[in-house]
């Protein structure tokens, strides 16, 4: 496998001004999805706040070896809490985040089971003795290209799926995380009291952007000229029609994935300012 060309990104969370949030491919490594969104409702709202989806789908199960030639499989970290950390040896906030995920795991060994898949990595001989160096005690694997499919394509790095006892995906982080944050969300899926609030939201494509259908709103699209007949038209074209930028995305799941990219801002604007010409003056015979 080749290693991706890649570049970093500015930082989310706490550490914004510190380290940068992410190493990615042709797209901007965007912040935590579901925090921002709760951000733009509630403006000035409490920080401490952790999210959970509320209605979680399996994690995509996998078989690979880990760098001992041991197998490795969610499956056997059935009952515990998974974290699924997506990562590369030469990605900065990669290896920024490794300190916090040891702690993590040695105090929640019982129950949690951190899993890194070494991504866009050219030598397992190398990563291998990267693990030994940064002293990782968790179980580190090389990534199939079928795995990063079956996550959404990963398109930055590190990112990070939340996985409960169950097996479901219930959270999604995309580039450094605040560390506490992770805690936090293993502590309220063990029912420990928390010093946060826990939402619960729906999972319109911020997870996995297959769900990119159930969205009624997408980052940077301006849907207020458009009433709710028309907003439904756009939104069906947005999620059928393909962004032209590479991504290989349709322009609702490129909107979501990068809200930075230019190319599904303005090919969505255009099919707004379309769907609002056709209903403001619809040629004989037209069906909306």
């Amino acid at each position: 496998m080749k290693r991706l060309v890649h570049r970093e990104f500015p930082c989310i969370a706490v550490l914004a001004a510190l380290l940068l949030a992410g190493c990615g491919k042709t797209q901007t490594a965007h912040a935590d999805s579901a925090r921002a969104a709760a951000a733009s409702r509630a403006p000035g709202q409490d920080a401490n706040v952790i999210q959970f989806v509320k209605n979680p789908e399996s994690a995509p199960a996998f078989q690979l070896n880990d760098l001992q030639g041991k197998p490795l499989s969610l499956a056997e970290a059935k009952g515990k809490i998974v974290l699924l950390n997506f990562w590369a040896t030469w990605c900065g906030p990669c290896r920024a985040e490794i300190a916090d995920l040891v702690d993590l795991q040695k105090r929640y060994a019982d129950q949690l089971e951190i899993i890194a898949l070494a991504t866009d990595e050219d030598d397992a001989d190398e990563v291998r003795r990267f693990v030994l160096k940064s002293g990782i005690n968790y179980r580190v694997a090389m990534i199939s290209d079928e795995v990063r499919l079956a996550y959404g394509g990963i398109a930055a790095l590190p990112t990070s799926f939340v996985i409960d006892a169950q097996g479901r995906v219930v959270q999604k982080h995309v580039g450094l995380n605040d560390p506490t944050i992770y805690e936090l969300e293993v502590k309220a899926m063990l029912g420990e009291p928390v010093d946060a609030k826990v939402e619960y939201f729906e999972d319109n494509g911020q997870i996995f952007l297959k769900n990119a259908g159930r969205a009624t709103e997408l980052p940077g699209v301006d849907f207020s000229k458009l009433d709710a007949k028309q907003k439904s038209v756009a939104l069906r074209r947005m999620n059928a029609e393909s962004c032209d930028c590479g991504c290989k995305l349709t322009l609702a799941q490129c909107r979501i994935n990068d809200s930075a990219c230019r190319v599904s801002l303005a090919l969505t604007a255009k099919v707004v300012s379309q769907v609002a010409h056709k209903g403001a003056a619809p040629a004989a015979g037209a069906k909306n």
